[in-house]
């Protein structure tokens, strides 16, 4: 069964095309030892601000991540909520998976014995 576009959130494509550059994915694991500056991500990637903020910016949009504001600095964190939600996607679609093979196995058996 082929999903309708209308059928997959937008939320899931922005999550799925967020995970799916490396720099994010870095940022991501940097960001799991915990909240970190946009300061302290340049000078951890020793990459330029404004190319860091654009990545930071995908994975807030995507709800990877939340940002906070203190004073002049800008701190972010995953945000386990939307982890969460791509853990309970994943899951259905290997349910979806075992499912098909089991039923793909079946119909194999049938025909042999036949």
């Amino acid at each position: 069964m082929i999903l309708s576009r209308s059928q997959i959130s937008n939320k899931s494509v922005r999550l799925f095309r967020a995970l799916g550059d490396e720099t994010r994915v870095r940022i991501l694991e940097q960001l799991r030892e915990g909240e970190h500056s946009v300061c302290a991500l340049t000078e951890a990637f020793g990459t330029g601000q404004s190319r860091l903020s654009f990545h930071l910016r995908v994975l807030k949009d995507a709800g990877l991540v939340t940002d906070r504001v203190s004073g002049r600095w800008v701190y972010y964190a995953i945000n386990l909520n939307t982890i969460q939600e791509a853990e309970k996607l994943i899951s259905r679609l290997k349910k979806s998976q075992a499912a098909t093979l089991q039923t793909s196995s079946r119909t194999a058996r049938s025909s042999s014995e036949a």
